[in-house]
């Protein structure tokens, strides 16, 4: 078809120069188009590198979008997905500018893609260009009740719902997430609006992660809450508190406060925390949450209750709109407008929430690491190195730790050695219920060594710190001879004073063990429980943990917040530590045993 339009033009033009001739009017000049000096130019629109699709089907399509130009003609084009041909052109009405947006490909699984158009010219000469991309697997809910879920990673979309967020204004990014790739970035005069349906229950709970940006100095935050009829004409004055809630920040001496209200239906509910609730503007990331119940409010920041009082169950009529990081357009008339700040991985649930998994998704979210256990918070498995999984940091080091050159599961194992040990800062882990679980090959000499301790300084010996022996806060897990073994000891502090669960000769293995044994240990509000194989050894009542001044984990000793009885270095061999936001009980732990070998 190409070359007989071609026929043709100069069939025309041979008669146009005629008649030009034969008419006395000055002939057409042709134009020698040059020699092919370049190759084609691909430019693809669609995917660009690293398009992330999202769609609930397992196999589903993608229509592409490309264009080849080049400086003399386009002879051929072939494009491809993951290798398989899916077009292939050579006759074109613009043979120098070839757009395609029609071609369509219907086989495309979840995974990682790519997508090549090779195009040629007349010359021979040929331009490949390949993009990768991915589809994603439909998202499951990582957590009970999860009704939205918001990476912000370059879109605005609910993964939950499979639904974009209304753009008002022009909202941006950040170009760079706490968690993923990226992050939402406010705008002035703009914001994200959704529809509410099918999200609103008896009980509800928000949680983000939040970097302050304190001008202007107050914005609306999250906001679901019904029109305000009476002032229909002025929409700068919504201001209906009787139903939906509330979340906003407003200056309170320099810093931000972070205010919570909720309306009953016959009236409204503050949750203001005061000092509690404040964030200074240079705070950077932050982890954010609140909590609605039939029976009591509860805001948190980084994971600590901040703000909280009984509530007698929130109103949710004609609150069918959800507005993110603005009042606007149900909560303007205190001018709590848009929030200039940044927000990731926002997440709603139908349900209360409660603080141990209000600080697991943080925990979870603060090192990207998925745990294998619900609760897990906590997890080295020391495979050759020090890192702690969920928040992707190293220990700090005292003296010279080694590894073991062996190990119960991974490449190898932790190895103590004298006068050394680990620390871990306990930000995010002192949790109202608190469980340890590990495996450990014993060196029994020296006879007595600390294994794992959260304690407090003893500050009436502050200036003696070989004998900090404060107990009535945290705990101490250690070991000491008895008999012909060693005996695994659980302290715990109440605050008020302190525990003990000695199982005496139950609690004990040879000194001689040459095998891998596994140890637990789980602190409630109401008993705490030690574990060797996967067996109770020792288990008692208690009132709860009291975690002042805790401020660190120590592993591998008691030093240095419990020394004074000589409970240091242990030279024994530590495998796959993980901890947990909760209590564990037998048969979960025995699942972890299990799992781990």
């Amino acid at each position: 078809m190409m070359r007989t339009t071609k026929i043709l033009a100069q069939s025309l033009l041979a008669i146009l120069l005629f008649y030009s001739c034969d008419q006395g009017i000055d002939g057409l000049t042709q134009v020698d188009p040059g020699a092919d000096a370049s190759a084609p130019q691909v430019t693809i629109n669609y995917p660009l590198e690293g398009t992330t699709i999202k769609v609930l089907e397992a196999v589903t399509s993608i229509t592409v979008d490309f264009e080849v130009t080049d400086d003399i003609e386009v002879a051929s084009i072939q494009a491809s997905i993951d290798g398989n041909q899916i077009a292939a052109m050579s006759d074109f009405l613009d043979y120098r500018r070839v757009l395609v947006d029609n071609v369509t490909y219907d086989n495309l699984a979840d995974g990682n893609h790519t997508f090549n158009v090779s195009a040629t010219d007349l010359d021979g000469k040929n331009t490949s260009v390949t993009v990768n991309f991915v589809k994603e697997p439909a998202y499951v809910p990582l957590y009970a009740g999860e009704v939205l879920y918001m990476p912000f990673d370059g879109d605005y979309f609910d993964l939950v719902g499979l639904r974009p967020a209304n753009q008002v204004g022009s909202p941006g990014f950040n170009g760079e997430g706490f968690v993923g790739l990226d992050s939402y970035a406010g705008a002035s005069n703009s914001h994200l609006e959704l529809a509410s349906e099918g999200m609103l229950s008896d009980e509800f709970s928000a949680v983000f992660w939040y970097k302050v940006n304190a001008d202007p100095d107050r914005a609306g935050v999250l906001v679901i809450g019904p029109p305000d009829t009476e002032n229909a004409g002025f929409p700068e004055t919504q201001n209906l508190r009787t139903n939906g809630f509330r979340f906003f920040r407003e200056n309170a001496g320099g810093e931000q406060r972070f205010k919570l209200n909720v309306g009953t239906g016959a009236g409204e509910a503050w949750f203001d925390g005061g000092d509690a609730a404040d964030l200074p503007a240079d705070a950077g990331w932050s982890h954010m949450a609140f909590t609605i119940s039939q029976s009591r409010a509860t805001v948190y920041i980084n994971g600590e209750i901040v703000s909280q009082g009984d509530f007698a169950g929130v109103d949710w009529t004609n609150c069918d709109l959800v507005s993110i990081m603005s009042g606007a357009p149900r909560f303007t008339g205190w001018g709590h407008l848009s929030d200039l700040s940044n927000m990731d991985e926002l997440r709603m649930f139908n349900r209360e929430l409660s603080q141990n998994e209000i600080q697991s998704i943080m925990a979870t979210e603060a090192g990207g690491f998925v745990g294998s256990f619900e609760g897990e918070m906590f997890y080295m498995p020391f495979d050759g190195d020090l890192t702690e999984k969920f928040l992707d940091i190293d220990a700090s080091t005292v003296g010279t730790t080694g590894f073991a050159g062996e190990s119960v599961a991974g490449s190898d194992a932790y190895a103590g050695a004298a006068d050394s040990y680990l620390t871990f800062p306990t930000n995010g882990l002192t949790t109202e219920e608190f469980s340890a679980t590990m495996w450990y090959k014993i060196n029994a000499d020296p006879d007595r060594a600390g294994i794992l301790v959260m304690g407090p300084p003893d500050m009436e010996r502050a200036e003696y710190p070989d004998i900090q022996n404060l107990r009535t806060n945290g705990f101490r897990f250690f070991r000491e001879a008895g008999g012909d073994g060693q005996i695994f000891k659980l302290n715990v502090g109440r605050g008020d004073g302190d525990s003990w669960f000695d199982g005496g000769a139950t609690a004990s293995i040879p000194s001689d063990t040459a095998d891998w044994v596994h140890l637990a240990f789980t602190i409630s509000n109401s008993e705490c429980v030690v574990y060797i194989d996967g067996e109770v050894v020792a288990q008692g009542d208690f009132t709860g943990v009291d975690w002042t001044g805790c401020d660190i984990l120590s592993i591998g000793s008691g030093a240095p917040r419990f020394n004074q009885w000589n409970h240091l270095s242990d030279l024994s061999y530590l495998d796959e530590l993980r901890l947990f936001s909760k209590a564990l009980s037998q048969s979960e732990v025995q699942s972890v045993m299990n799992f781990d070998q």
